[in-house]
């Protein structure tokens, strides 16, 4: 055992289940506390262990899983260790923090927290109470930097940029997949002031890679990169995509970029966005290889574009019926949803269920969902920021008269595993069966039906 790798001290937790619980009591009671004050002081009490990392950050409104995702994966097929920080997780807190695919153990988890409690005790009794997402950067940080060593770390933001947790990082590369409308309760009503906190993490000198297409937010990250002096690096100027084919679970694309291009790339994400995404991670690849040697052997970045996989995005939990899971829950996300539905399979019925957090845009969300469901099934996620079912339903059946639709019925189950039964009775031999919205539901769900026991399964 190394000498950064202590024991933790005495009278800490005993379990990962305890500092997990511990960690996600701070969800309600601390709350989402932008601003990078508490995080500085954590680092300095903590000797900066960020400092030892090399970060690629990725923020944007969508997207930014799949390209940690894909990002990762390469990393790893090309020969590197890498760690990945991702939010929020589907079924168990270790996903967040995660060496080269696999989750941080218990053990490790454990460790970390019982390392850095007395730190964020100390900085709670000076600058307020860190909050849950503030503390899990932090471990995550301590993990890498002290337990796991990986060349490369994929750090994912939590929310806007400028003031996310995860900003006190200076990255080889920073990542912004797209802006849209969402979180507006804390990033701003519009576009432009939401590209200027995901813009945020543009850092002096550090090349800076983005998909974003709206000429208003394209100004916004234009105008940082110069006033950072760093090269930004974007779709549909540097670099581009050409769709050859599309069809369910292969895709494929030529990436055609500034330093060379890439043909025929497969992926096994499904929707045409994820080739977006792709492409996103391939230009940030060669940014890497250009700026800081990094190794590709092509036929490693092939394999691995090909093999990622991402939880709850477009993933077909069940075959009889079919049931197709999908973490999209803003304006953007129902948008590609829908697009990808159409195109990318087919259904007799389509029977939706949806469950969503209070502080989203639900009516944009219903705009692109209601013109193609047969069944709208309404739900809650057992969290505390739930949007009430009745609440949709009655914002849901207002649009359907608004638009004179009356052949679409909509239920209304605040059970989420009643909605899924209730799904199930409707569900005949060629329709599909879809559950969206927010990530806490689409993770309950995932979990429940992937884990239910042999004498259970059939459904």
């Amino acid at each position: 055992m190394s000498e950064d790798r202590q024991s933790a001290p005495a009278g800490s937790f005993q379990t990962a289940k305890e500092a997990v619980d511990w960690l996600v009591r701070y969800i309600p009671l601390a709350g989402i506390k932008p601003g990078l004050e508490r995080m500085e002081k954590l680092m300095e009490l903590l000797d900066y262990p960020h400092r030892r990392l090399k970060f690629i950050h990725v923020a944007g409104t969508n997207g930014k899983g799949s390209v940690c995702a894909y990002l990762s994966e390469v990393i790893r097929q090309c020969g590197y260790d890498v760690g990945t920080f991702t939010s929020p997780y589907i079924e168990s807190y270790n996903e967040r923090i995660r060496i080269n695919g696999q989750n941080i153990s218990d053990e490790d988890l454990l460790q970390v927290i019982n390392k850095i409690k007395p730190v964020v005790d100390q900085v709670a009794a000076e600058y307020g109470q860190p909050s849950m997402f503030e503390i899990s950067t932090v471990a995550a940080i301590e993990y890498f930097a002290r337990m796991a060593y990986p060349d490369f770390v994929v750090w994912e933001t939590g929310l806007g940029g400028r003031l996310d947790s995860t900003n006190i990082v200076t990255p080889l590369v920073s990542v912004i997949t797209n802006i849209g409308y969402d979180h507006m309760d804390y990033l701003g009503e519009t576009l432009e002031q939401i590209a200027a906190e995901k813009a945020g993490i543009i850092k002096s000198g550090v090349p800076v890679v983005s998909a974003v297409k709206q000429p208003e937010v394209v100004d916004v990250i234009e105008r940082k990169a110069k006033e950072k002096n760093s090269k930004l690096y974007l779709l549909g100027r540097e670099f581009r995509y050409d769709t050859v084919s599309s069809k369910e679970d292969e895709q494929t694309f030529h990436f055609r970029g500034l330093f060379r291009d890439i043909p025929d790339v497969k992926i096994s994400l499904n929707g045409l966005h994820q080739i977006e995404n792709a492409s996103v991670t391939l230009m940030t690849i060669e940014v890497l290889r250009q700026y800081y040697a990094f190794i590709v052997d092509d036929e490693d970045l092939y394999l691995a574009m090909k093999r990622t996989q991402w939880a709850g995005r477009l993933e077909m939990i069940s075959a009889k019926p079919r049931i197709l899971i999908d973490g999209a829950h803003n304006p953007e996300g129902a948008e590609s949803l829908a697009k990808t539905l159409k195109e990318t399979y087919s259904f007799k019925n389509l029977h939706f269920v949806m469950g969503m957090l209070d502080n989203k845009n639900h009516s944009g969300y219903f705009r692109h969902i209601l013109p193609i469901v047969d069944t709208l099934i309404l739900t809650e996620p057992d969290w505390h920021k739930k949007a009430s079912a009745e609440s949709l339903a009655g914002l849901a059946r207002a649009m359907l008269q608004e638009h004179g639709r009356s052949d679409v019925e909509v239920i209304v189950e605040p059970d989420w595993r009643a909605a899924l039964e209730r799904a199930k009775g409707l569900a005949e031999e060629d329709d599909l069966t879809v559950v969206s919205g927010t990530l806490y539901l689409i993770g309950d769900v995932r979990s429940w039906i992937k884990h239910k026991s042999d004498s259970e399964k059939g459904w």
